[in-house]
C-alpha cells in the first residue's frame, strides 16, 4: 500500500472514530421531552432515534406561521463542507464593502500551507466534487465563478483559494457578527496536519440556520443588500447534489441548500421554498452513519415530515365558539 492511501485510510479511520465518539456521548442521553403522538415533532424524534449509534441535530424554523423545532440544535458537529455557506457570505460581504469584486480574477493554483506548521500540501482531483477547475491551474477565474463551483459542485480547490482570499478569521467573525456563535472556521479543506492536530470546522445546526436566516429579507441582523441576498440564493438553489433535503420533497420544490460529507458525517443546510407559501428553515446534521446512503435516507425523511406537516404544525388551534345567550323563539 502506498504512503499517500495509508494516510487516508487512516484519516478516514480517525474521522469515523471520531464521530463514533460524538455520537455516542449524545445517543446515550436520555429523551428530555415527550411529544404528543403524530405531531412533526415525535415523528422527527421517532427518525432520529432509530440508529442510537447515530447523532442527529434539526432545527425547523417556518417564516410563515413561526412554527419551529429543535433538536440537539447546539451540539458541535464537524462543519464538512456546510462551512463554505459562511465562506460565500463573508466573500458577499467584502464585495459589499468594496475591498472585492464579483468579477476580479482569482489566480488558480493547487499548493496551499496548514495553518499548524506553514508546511505546504495539495488537493487531488479525483477527490474533489468538481475535478474539472484543476485544469484551471495556472490561469485565473472569476471571483463568482469559484464561490459557484464552491456551493454548487462543493470544489475543494475554490473553497481553499477562496477562504485564504477571505481570511477564515473574517469568516468567523462574520458569523459572530450575525449572532451565530459556535461556527468556527478555522480554515480550508484536506489540511491533514491540523486535522490530526484537532483544528477542525465546527458547527451546530442552531447556527446554520441564523446563517440562513441572513439571507433572507426580514433578517433580525440584515448585513447584505437584496441585491447579495437574491445572488447567494440563486447559488445555493443551483447545488448540484440533492440526495438529501430535496429527496424529501415534491419533485421541483425550489432548495436553497449546501450539503456536507466526510467519513461518518453527512450534512444538508437549506431554505425550502414551497410555491406560493413563506419559506422555512430545515437543517439536519448528522454523525455516526458508515453507510452515506443510510444518512441520506434519514435527512430525506425528516425532510418529508415536515414538508407534511408544515402547515397544520403551523396554525394556532381553532378557537371554540364563544357561548352567547339565544333567543328562545
Amino acid at each position: 500500500m502506498s504512503p499517500m492511501r495509508l494516510t487516508r485510510s487512516f484519516r478516514s479511520f480517525l474521522l469515523l472514530l471520531a464521530s463514533c465518539l460524538l455520537l455516542t456521548a449524545c445517543a446515550s442521553a436520555p429523551a428530555k421531552v415527550r411529544y404528543s403522538p403524530g405531531s412533526m415533532a415525535a415523528r422527527i424524534e421517532e427518525i432520529a432515534l432509530r440508529n442510537n449509534q447515530s447523532a442527529v441535530a434539526v432545527v425547523y424554523q417556518h417564516l410563515g406561521t413561526g412554527a419551529t423545532f429543535a433538536r440537539e440544535e447546539t451540539a458541535y458537529f464537524h462543519a464538512a463542507s456546510t462551512m463554505k455557506i459562511p465562506v460565500m457570505m463573508a466573500l458577499f460581504a467584502a464585495v459589499e464593502n468594496g475591498s472585492m469584486r464579483l468579477d476580479q480574477q482569482i489566480p488558480v493554483r493547487n499548493e496551499f500551507q496548514s495553518i499548524v506548521d506553514g508546511s505546504t500540501f495539495k488537493l487531488e482531483a479525483k477527490d474533489d466534487g468538481d475535478p474539472e477547475l484543476y485544469k484551471a491551474v495556472g490561469g485565473t477565474r472569476t471571483l463568482e465563478e469559484l464561490i459557484r463551483r464552491m456551493i454548487t459542485r462543493s470544489s475543494n480547490l475554490a473553497t481553499n483559494l477562496l477562504v485564504e482570499k477571505i481570511g477564515a478569521s473574517n469568516v468567523t467573525d462574520l458569523m459572530r457578527r450575525l449572532g451565530a456563535l459556535d461556527i468556527h472556521v478555522l480554515r480550508g479543506v484536506e489540511d491533514d496536519v491540523a486535522f490530526r492536530a484537532g483544528l477542525n470546522n465546527r458547527v451546530t445546526a442552531k447556527d446554520l440556520a441564523i446563517a440562513l436566516r441572513a439571507l433572507l429579507p426580514g433578517a433580525p441582523e440584515p448585513a447584505f443588500s437584496a441585491a447579495s441576498r437574491a445572488k447567494m440564493i440563486e447559488i445555493l438553489k443551483a447545488q448540484e447534489l440533492n440526495e438529501k433535503i430535496p429527496a424529501g420533497l415534491p419533485k421541483g420544490t425550489p432548495v436553497a441548500h449546501k450539503t456536507g460529507d466526510i467519513t461518518g458525517i453527512h450534512h444538508d443546510a437549506a431554505i425550502v421554498f414551497p410555491p406560493g407559501k413563506e419559506p422555512y428553515i430545515l437543517v439536519v446534521l448528522t454523525a455516526g452513519f458508515a453507510d452515506e446512503k443510510a444518512a441520506n435516507r434519514i435527512i430525506a425523511e425528516i425532510s418529508q415530515v415536515v414538508w407534511d406537516s408544515r402547515e397544520r404544525e403551523g396554525r394556532p388551534p381553532a378557537k371554540k365558539p364563544e357561548p352567547r345567550e339565544r333567543d328562545g323563539n
